[in-house]
């Protein structure tokens, strides 16, 4: 089977991809909410994706960073613990990078199966997965990996399921939410199977408001484009340039909070509904919860899972867990 039927007949097992309707529902409901919300996850459109690729790659943005060395420096060990002929599946696969790191290093896997919502950055990501490991059947799936969704069956029987979670998304999810997201991970898999996640830890309010912040102002671009899709998909009536970035570290709650605090009063229409919006008041789109080692082992205990092995650098500022279910 050559390269491009390979990807065409996997992207074909695509289960769901966001709909406008699904977009305008989740808005109008966030915004009658108090305080207001949008879903942190409709921050990844094309535009959106393409900017936190970009924030990845800032100085101020540690959690790629460290977390790739903490990938790099202990790869063989996991790839011994994941085991000869697993099946790799990656939840918010985005660009794939880290992935490369596993794959350079896994024992004969079955097939690589990257799972994400922005549709066209996963059939670039999946293309090159597939050009650069000719030997591996890549089976990309469109999907909101918050909801359930069925996998896409490899050719060969896997030996072990390894689901993979990098880059501390765990924590845009509610405490109770992350436990009932592992849950859902966990009976969806067999005993034994795994499941590596990356979990950002708790530090200095210096350190992780600097990281949401930063001097570019890529993370407010970032934030902000929500509005923008929101005026292009959605047809709304706002004053986009009456909003501003802030992120800032609640301490009590242990989490990252990012809003859209208006400049103004104003109203926001959206098919023919209309949600005022007084000035200084914020939308909130991501919470970022930041876990202390043994708490994180404390939430996967509750989901079902064991930690049988936690990585981390050197300062502690980030984590790699590995679940077993």
């Amino acid at each position: 089977m050559n390269f491009d039927s390979r990807i065409q007949m996997s992207v074909e097992n695509v289960d769901h991809v966001v709909k406008r309707t699904d977009f305008r529902d989740a808005v109008i409901e966030g915004l009658s909410r108090n305080p207001k919300t949008i879903p942190s996850k409709f921050l990844y459109d094309q535009r959106g994706s393409a900017l936190f690729e970009q924030i990845c790659t800032l100085p101020e943005y540690y959690p790629t960073r460290v977390e790739t060395a903490i990938l790099s420096q202990h790869a063989e060990e996991i790839a011994s613990m994941c085991g000869d002929n697993c099946l790799l599946v990656e939840l918010g696969s985005g660009s794939s990078v880290k992935t490369r790191i596993l794959l350079d290093r896994l024992h004969r896997p079955v097939a690589y199966i990257p799972v994400d919502i922005a549709y066209d950055q996963l059939r670039v990501a999946a293309e090159l997965i597939a050009r650069d490991y000719p030997q591996l059947e890549v089976l990309p799936l469109c999907t909101d990996y918050t909801a359930p969704f069925e996998l896409p069956s490899p050719h060969r029987t896997p030996g072990r399921r390894i689901t993979f979670f990098p880059g501390s998304t765990i924590g845009n999810l509610e405490p109770a939410e992350a436990v009932r997201f592992i849950a859902n991970l966990a009976r969806a898999s067999k005993p034994g199977d795994a499941i590596i996640v990356g979990v950002d830890l708790v530090k200095s309010r210096a350190i992780l408001e600097k990281a949401y912040n930063d001097s570019q102002g890529v993370t407010a671009a970032f934030n902000l484009n929500i509005l923008r899709r929101m005026r292009r998909e959605l047809n709304a009536g706002l004053q986009m340039d009456s909003f501003r970035h802030r992120a800032i570290f609640n301490s009590e709650a242990g989490r990252v909070e990012m809003h859209l605090v208006s400049m103004c009063d104003q109203t926001i229409t959206i098919d023919h509904r209309r949600v005022h919006v007084r000035q200084g008041e914020a939308i909130v789109t991501e919470h970022c919860y930041k876990y202390a080692i043994d708490d994180f082992a404390e939430l996967a205990s509750a989901s079902g899972c064991r930690v049988e092995r936690v990585w981390t650098d050197r300062e502690r500022l980030f984590s790699t867990h590995f679940l077993v279910v």
